[in-house]
C-alpha cells in the first residue's frame, strides 16, 4: 500500500500495517514495518507500544470500510434474505481480485491464536458484528433458529474467505451465495 509524504507518521504506519499484515502477515518485522511507512522506529514508539498496537489500531481502522464493502447500507431496501446474500456476493466479487488473501480479521485470528491480543480482540468484535448482522436479518426473515442460522452463515462466510484467499477454491461460480442460499431455504428465511 503506498504511502503519501502529506499523512501523519501514524497514519502512514496504519496504512503500511493494513498493506503488509494483509499481504505477508503479522510476523512482519518492525524494521519492515517502519520502511514501508517512511517511520522512524523510535517515531513508532513514540506513537504506539509496539506492534502489536500498531496491528490492533489498523485493524480498528479498516472496520468502517470493511464492513461498507460487505453489509448492505442503511438505506438499501431489501428481504432479510436479499440481505444476507448480498454479503456472499460480495465476498464472492472481492475474491476475483488478485490481490484478495481472506478475511483480515479471520487471518488475524488464525495467526495471532492468543485471544488477549489487542488484535485478537478487535477482530473478534468484528466476527461478532457480522454473525450479530445476520442474526437480526435471520430473525427479521422468520428463521427458525436465528442465532443457529447466524453461527452457520459465518461458519460458510469464513470457511469461503479462508479457501478463496488461499486460491484453493473459486468462488466465481457463486458457490459461497448458493451453500448460504441453501441454508436459509432450511431455516425458513424468506
Amino acid at each position: 500500500m503506498a504511502t503519501t509524504d502529506k499523512a501523519s507518521p501514524r497514519d502512514r504506519l496504519l496504512d503500511a500495517a493494513a498493506g503488509l499484515f494483509y499481504r505477508d502477515g503479522v510476523s512482519i518485522g518492525v524494521e519492515a514495518l517502519c520502511r514501508t511507512a517512511g517511520v522512524s522506529k523510535r517515531s513508532m514508539y513514540q506513537l504506539f507500544t509496539g506492534k502489536d498496537e500498531v496491528l490492533a489500531a489498523s485493524l480498528e481502522r479498516q472496520i468502517p470500510r470493511y464492513e461498507a464493502r460487505l453489509l448492505p447500507g442503511p438505506g438499501e431496501a431489501g428481504p432479510p434474505r436479499e440481505r444476507i446474500l448480498h454479503v456472499f456476493a460480495r465476498l464472492e466479487q472481492a475474491s476475483a481480485d488478485a490481490d484478495y488473501h481472506g478475511c483480515p480479521y479471520l487471518a488475524a485470528l488464525v495467526e495471532l491464536k492468543d485471544p488477549g491480543h489487542p488484535a485478537s480482540v478487535v477482530a473478534r468484535t468484528v466476527k461478532e458484528r457480522l454473525r450479530a448482522a445476520f442474526r437480526a436479518q435471520a430473525e427479521l426473515g422468520g428463521a427458525l433458529d436465528p442465532e443457529l442460522l447466524a453461527r452457520q452463515l459465518l461458519l460458510v462466510f469464513d470457511g469461503a474467505s479462508a479457501r478463496a484467499g488461499a486460491r484453493v477454491e473459486a468462488l466465481d461460480d457463486g458457490l459461497a451465495t448458493t451453500t448460504a442460499s441453501a441454508l436459509l431455504d432450511a431455516a425458513g428465511v424468506r
